[in-house]
């Protein structure tokens, strides 16, 4: 089963999110918006994970969140991968706490539990809204959406979710953590 771990940000700052680019969805050739039910920020990739790891990984990712704290972030500036020039994903990034040492800890407890495909790029915050299959030129898009600035909202919890591949991409929460409240961690 293919399994990631990630932050689900609260309904009202997705709202915002949508306002922000809801002139802009199906206006660009090429890019592919996926269902606003799939919005998360990654964590941890984690790949095909056998299904006799699942105890040892929701053990072992239980314990990393739990040393974290709660999260005070907000979403704040837009842009791409690779680049704004050559873009394949279209992201809106996250300011506030940095979540690199959860992210670093949910991978390491990842491959700890034998998730041997756990992703080892460097963390970048973010919330994918959009995809191409090749490179697009997404400068105007990035460059309308520059003003944008989110309500601050509270990461509390980090879910296990499996996705479920096929012409329509579907997300099941498997599991769900709370982060140590603040100062506890």
């Amino acid at each position: 089963m293919r399994l990631f771990a990630a932050l689900v940000p609260p309904d009202d700052v997705l709202d915002e999110i949508s306002r922000a680019i809801a002139p802009h969805v199906g206006q660009v050739p090429g890019l592919r918006w996926p269902d606003r039910e799939t919005w998360h920020i990654t964590l941890g990739f984690f790949g095909e994970v056998p299904e006799e790891v699942l105890p040892e990984l929701e053990t072992r990712l239980a314990r990393a969140v739990r040393r974290h704290c709660v999260l005070n972030l907000a979403f704040h500036g837009f842009g791409a991968f690779s680049s704004v020039r050559r873009a394949r994903v279209f992201w809106v990034g996250v300011s506030g706490d940095s979540m690199t040492r959860l992210a670093d800890s949910v991978k390491a407890g990842a491959r700890r539990a034998g998730a041997a495909q756990t992703d080892e790029k460097r963390f970048h915050p973010h919330l994918t809204l959009a995809r191409a299959k090749g490179e697009t030129d997404l400068r105007e898009l990035v460059e309308s959406l520059s003003g944008f600035s989110g309500s601050p909202w509270r990461a509390e919890s980090v879910r296990l979710v499996r996705s479920h591949t096929g012409a329509q991409v579907r997300y099941e929460s498997l599991a769900e953590w709370a982060l140590a409240p603040a100062g506890q961690s």
